[in-house]
């Protein structure tokens, strides 16, 4: 019988436990358009006090938080500035355009950080022919960036010298949760220099489904007409309210065993020649790594690993990602590992 196979193409393929699974049949549930479904509610509620916010808005997705925050900070003709890998830009369809009539300018980060120094001149001046930079967008943790946590004084300043030149922030804090468990740095400080946040449910906290928006109460209100919009309401969805609910009551601090998965992961390709952790340290469950020449391309080991039921994710011809989740064990992870070390050349 072959063994089963050890995920870890995402975090997003994460289930639901059989406990979360109980706590959707028995969620209460309402019209969500008439804001009367008391899971939602309830969610909303905790997001809201949890990231220090006026209110919050329960959505389908990450892609749609990110795209109404964007949305409501900018007019068509605005522009925002944010970090030339981030999922807004890079995984989004440039939705941002079509759907809102804004422009993104783009800063070269190392491995996703930006520093607060080529944030300087970068507001445009008003000018007929210039668009408006109205907006900045961070990402924390990065996924392109290997999981990587923006420093702390780096995002206070950057987000001060947004405020003092009249732009808006939102953070795109679809793992923020990881960078809190690995600082221990509240979700309420992380977010505290942002007009917005969102936040999502479906990836290591292990909901099936849902983001969060959070803000303001006038511009949550315009969220939710936003929302609309874009096709985004939802009826009974407490069933759904109720996974995210009760992933931020238990499955926070459990965080940390990814991240200890995710270091051993690192371990096993450190001691492989020919592999690369790109970057060097690995800061929450998010690894990636170079596979150089000598051992084939990414997709030669890639099916290398695929044979022993190993399964990770190429992002580019010669790099992999691997993110640890609560689908895998430590006995998995002792799997991947000796998968990992099966590609020394003998």
């Amino acid at each position: 019988m072959n063994a089963p196979v050890v995920d870890l193409r995402s975090d997003t393929v994460s289930r639901p436990t059989p406990e979360m699974r109980a706590a959707m049949a028995s969620a209460a549930v309402g019209d969500d358009v008439f804001e009367d479904d008391p899971t939602v509610n309830r969610l909303q509620e905790r997001v809201a006090a949890l990231l220090g916010k006026e209110a919050a808005l329960f959505m389908p997705s990450g892609s749609m938080s990110n795209q109404i925050a964007v949305r409501i900070h900018c007019r068509p003709g605005d522009e925002f500035l944010c970090e030339a890998g981030c999922h807004i830009y890079n995984y989004e369809q440039a939705a941002h355009v079509q759907l809102s009539g804004v422009s993104a300018h783009v800063l070269q980060g190392e491995f996703g950080i930006l520093k607060p120094a080529q944030f300087e001149g970068m507001i445009r001046p008003e000018n007929d022919h210039l668009v408006r930079t109205r907006l900045v967008c961070l990402e924390n943790t990065h996924n392109r960036g290997a999981g990587r946590i923006q420093p702390r004084a780096d995002v206070e300043a950057i987000c001060r010298w947004a405020h003092a030149g009249g732009l808006s922030t939102h953070l795109d804090g679809a793992r923020l949760m990881n960078a809190v468990v690995a600082t221990g740095i509240s979700a309420r400080e992380w977010a505290s220099p942002f007009d917005t946040v969102s936040l999502c449910f479906s990836k290591g906290l292990g909901a099936p489904v849902g983001s969060a928006l959070a803000g303001p109460r006038d511009l949550i209100r315009q969220a939710r007409r936003a929302r609309k919009l874009f096709g985004g309401a939802m009826r009974q969805v407490g069933i759904l309210a109720a996974a995210a609910d009760y992933a931020l009551e238990h499955h926070v601090a459990r965080l940390a065993e990814d991240h200890a998965h995710a270091q051993r992961l690192g371990e096993a390709i450190r001691a492989v020649p020919g592999l690369t952790l790109c970057p060097g340290t690995i800061d929450t469950n998010i690894v990636i790594f170079r596979v150089e020449p000598e051992l084939g391309t990414g997709l030669d080991v890639l099916q290398k690993l695929e044979s022993q039921n190993v399964w990770m994710l190429k992002t580019a011809p010669q790099m992999i990602r691997a993110v640890t989740h609560l689908d895998v064990s430590a006995a998995a992870i002792d799997r991947a590992v000796e998968a990992i070390g099966s590609l020394r050349r003998r």
